[in-house]
């Protein structure tokens, strides 16, 4: 293979795969006691999600409430009776969901 098609075949792929370091996801962090459920949403480049909403849903799929996340990517729910879980849908890729045995 020739010079040229060498720093050719380095500078597509730098160019390709370059745009995997840039990507970030969204991340949510959440933890309970027997009456408040607490999560921070996020992404995982560091940046804060705020004013993003944070569903609690039934495992009947009812939608049980939703709060928008505060100034510190923070929301805050009255635990619910019985099975449920949280998800936190940032509209970058997929939604992020925490369900009540992962707290």
């Amino acid at each position: 293979m020739s010079v040229r098609k060498q720093c050719c075949f380095a500078l597509v792929t730098g160019v390709l795969f370059s745009t995997q370091v840039f990507a970030h996801y969204p991340v949510m962090i959440c933890d309970a006691d027997s009456q408040t459920i607490r999560c921070e949403v996020g992404f995982t480049d560091g940046s804060k999600a705020v004013g993003k909403p944070v569903r609690l849903f039934s495992y009947e799929e009812e939608l049980l409430g939703e709060r928008k996340s505060d100034r510190f990517s923070r929301v805050e729910f009255e635990r619910p009776a019985g099975d449920f879980y949280l998800q936190f849908d940032s509209g970058h890729e997929f939604p992020v969901e925490v369900d009540v045995g992962e707290l």
